[in-house]
């Protein structure tokens, strides 16, 4: 079976830092894969050199494609959407306005605003808010609605459980079949192990820029998990 997308020898990084060195994951239609990692591990960097934000040497190939030439801006048409670490929702705009710019440059499918209240009905009042001034669950649910409302085929959620009570994580991380369901494949970076096996069906563990563990949940211990995320021989 032909990958959706495939990795292969990832040099990333930030000018002179390196960030990923000779990487290589691959994630098929209709999974959940987690990325989980210590801080600095790279698991962000691998993201942003899938949307075209970092310099990077390597392969990545989408559905048969090679991205490496196509600037971020074109990614986008792919079929490919990332829910950055921190939301970075537009401030000044209501909870609709946000949405609406997630849906500028759409593709046919389930997904539209109605949809998205469907999935998150905590942001349906929230409508005509400036996004802002809500709380830290709701401007993260509005991030992953706006990057669903592009129909993705590719959804890269980077650190979505940050700085959220556990009701809310519980919450976000209970949607994910949905979005799977409707067609989405879905990479999600987490530093919390047991939300992320509790979540994927594949697993990666990265340490300093490189995969150090993979398999399923039902392959890897807790124990072999955190010696691979911190380096414990």
């Amino acid at each position: 079976m032909t990958h959706l997308l495939t990795i292969e020898n990832l040099n990333a990084g930030y000018g002179d830092f390196q960030a990923l060195f000779g990487l290589g994951i691959h994630v098929d239609r209709g999974e959940i894969v987690a990325i989980v990692g210590a801080n600095g591990a790279g698991k962000s960097t691998l993201l942003r050199a899938i949307v075209g934000q970092v310099t990077m040497t390597g392969s990545i190939v989408f559905d048969g494609e090679s991205l490496g030439s196509i600037p971020a801006h074109r990614r986008v048409g792919f079929g490919i959407s990332l829910v950055p670490e921190g939301r970075k929702l537009f401030a000044s705009l209501t909870v609709e306005e946000n949405l609406l710019i997630g849906g500028h440059r759409t593709a046919a499918g389930r997904w539209n605003i109605e949809a998205v209240l469907d999935l998150f009905p905590l942001i349906r009042p929230l409508l005509k808010r400036q996004s802002d001034k809500l709380s830290g669950g709701e401007q993260q649910a509005i991030a992953i609605g706006r990057a669903l409302m592009g129909n993705p085929r590719l959804l890269l959620l980077d650190e979505v459980s940050l700085g959220l009570a556990p009701v809310v994580v519980k919450g976000i991380y209970e949607a994910l079949p949905g979005i799977v369901a409707s067609g989405a494949t879905v990479i999600l970076v987490e530093q919390d192990i047991g939300v992320a096996l509790g979540a994927a069906d594949r697993v990666y563990c990265m340490l300093e820029g490189r995969v150090s563990l993979s398999g399923t949940p039902a392959e890897l211990s807790r124990e072999a998990i955190a010696a691979a995320y911190f380096g414990v021989a």
